[in-house]
């Protein structure tokens, strides 16, 4: 109870001076408005909207003890998803309210300083000066638009808008009957996020077959925390198809670390339960080891560490261990759920040929157009997204399928990576 009124009382407090300094720019604009049911009722939006959502995070402090665990996630992101969609296009806005005040502050100096005062100036002067503010204003109000039809987008519609990343690669020691290989990848599913919406990820399991794999790779992050998320999915996910396997590893969200438990017995049992999902969907999980891929004689090693990160992240991940039955191999690759891994581990330190990573989900932000390339995850994972390349050995990060936290995804669409070998 303490807790919960500890965290409220600053965000109401964070809120209330973000809505009434917005409202400061707002009201002006309303007040040229010559219907007064129209404005009354505007400003009784604008306050309406900010007084329900912080009533969804009181109620969701206080009531969060009679949520199911999994579905806490779910009640979370709606919340995220609200402040994102209301608070982000004030930040923007006020902006401009702060343009106007510095600009007023100015002029009271400019004014002091050659000695007159406010009352001094004329009223065409005060009505230019208004209208300088109301175009501000309008600016701001334009600007502020552009992020709250981004996260609506992205909640709605960006989060299901799947994208098919493609490369090609060519390796001098890849067996001759490997050629040709296709290999499809898809990471961090966080089926609890989901909230059930079979039909949607049906499309997207549709669209993977469409791309006809040899081998289908799962990096991990099956679930937010629960095994429980995975009720009811089976008759969706064991739709996946590939012509000589499927395989996946486990990422840091799927060891339940993120939750309290009664006992280490139960939280060893959900594990299970999650392990026990990847094989009744057709998937050979991979717990530090490696398995050998053959075709007309020849063999290529497919590798798969338990999650494997840097602090906070749990390392249980084993290269070492994983790698021996793949020696002597003339190919190798590595399933390995944290991109950091590669750089820790995997480039010059091991003959890794190609290694497929997830974890960073490209934050569910970024740019990706007309050559720039950037989320804010860069600053914590140089690698985040896409393909990299230190000599002759090879990184790819898949942006990740679901999503968490924020239930949607801006500039950062779901990701199904296609690499072909040659």
């Amino acid at each position: 109870m303490r807790a919960s009124i500890f965290l409220l009382i600053p965000l109401f407090i964070f809120m209330l001076l973000v809505d009434f300094y917005t409202f400061r720019g707002i009201k002006p604009l309303l007040a040229k408005l010559r219907n007064k049911f129209i404005k009354q009722s505007l400003s009784i939006l604008f306050w309406a909207i900010s007084v329900l959502v912080f009533s969804g995070f009181c109620l969701f402090m206080f009531g969060i003890k009679h949520v199911k665990q999994s579905e806490a996630y779910i009640y979370a992101g709606y919340l995220v998803a609200a402040f994102a969609l209301f608070y982000f296009p004030k930040f923007v806005f006020i902006v401009f309210v702060l343009l106007r005040d510095i600009q007023l502050i100015f002029q009271k100096i400019f004014n002091w300083i050659k000695g007159k005062r406010e009352k001094d100036l004329s009223q065409n002067n005060s009505g230019r000066k208004m209208e300088r503010a109301e175009f501000l204003y309008q600016m701001g109000l334009v600007l502020a638009a552009v992020p709250f039809a981004s996260i609506l987008y992205g909640v709605t519609k960006g989060k299901f808008n799947y994208r098919v990343m493609r490369e090609n690669l060519t390796f001098n020691n890849l067996p001759k009957s490997f050629k040709g290989l296709k290999i499809v990848q898809i990471s961090d599913m966080h089926l609890g996020s989901f909230n059930k919406k079979f039909d949607q990820v049906a499309k997207a399991v549709e669209l993977i077959n469409e791309q006809e794999p040899d081998i289908l790779l799962f990096t991990g992050d099956l679930v937010n925390n629960f095994a429980e998320e995975t009720d009811g999915w089976a008759p969706v996910l064991s739709q996946l198809k590939a012509k000589i396997g499927k395989y996946s590893v486990l990422g840091n969200h799927d060891y339940g670390d993120y939750s309290e438990w009664e006992s280490a017995a139960a939280k060893e049992k959900n594990l299970a339960a999650i392990k026990k999902f990847h094989q009744k969907i057709g998937f050979r999980l991979l717990l530090n080891e490696t398995e050998t891929l053959s075709i007309n004689g020849e063999e290529i090693a497919l590798i798969g560490v338990e999650n494997w990160g840097k602090p906070p992240f749990p390392q249980h991940g084993d290269l070492q261990k994983a790698s021996i039955e793949a020696q002597g191999q003339p190919f190798k690759i590595l399933m390995s759920h944290d991109p950091s891994h590669w750089d820790a581990e995997v480039l010059e330190s091991t003959d890794i040929d190609l290694t497929f990573a997830g974890h960073t989900h490209g934050m569910q932000f970024g740019i990706e157009r007309a050559g720039i390339k950037w989320s804010p995850v860069q600053y914590k994972y140089p690698r985040w997204g896409g393909l990299y390349r230190e000599k002759k050995q090879f990184l790819y990060v898949n942006r990740g399928f679901g999503y968490i936290g924020f239930p949607g995804r801006i500039g950062m669409p779901p990701e199904i990576t296609v690499v072909e070998l040659t």
